[in-house]
């Protein structure tokens, strides 16, 4: 068995602590929102104020709401990734203000996947 490196070992604890967010309840949801130097030139910043604006209206305070760096797909920026408990996590492309709304009122509160606008479904594995 190969040995981990420093950078797999942070990545393997950042999903643990993921996981347990969800499981233990203290969030049913996550999004998150790629915001590398092409999301925020692409307009991520816009894509977490209207995800904000409808986490502020909820009256549960359940959904975590994070930012990561470049998810590796430039031309497919803005993007967001939604985690639900006991799902695979979904990667939605090419957002605007409008289409998180919608990915937040359908995914993340209704359960259901908006497909016009996810690229896919699950987690990126290395080999």
């Amino acid at each position: 068995m190969s040995q981990l490196t420093l950078d797999e070992l942070r990545k393997k604890r950042e999903e643990a602590q993921k996981n347990i967010y969800l499981r233990e309840g203290k969030y049913r949801s996550k999004i998150t929102v790629h915001m590398g130097t092409c999301g925020i030139a692409a307009g991520a910043r816009e894509i977490v104020s209207a995800f904000l604006g409808e986490i502020e209206i909820l009256t549960d305070k359940d959904v975590m709401l994070t930012t990561s760096g470049c998810a590796g797909l430039c031309s497919m920026e803005p993007m967001a990734t939604i985690e639900l408990l006991n799902s695979p996590p979904v990667k939605y492309v090419k957002l605007t203000p409008k289409k998180a709304k919608r990915i937040f009122k359908e995914h993340v509160l209704g359960g259901n996947i908006v497909a016009d606008y996810a690229i896919g479904i699950g987690s990126e594995k290395g080999g």
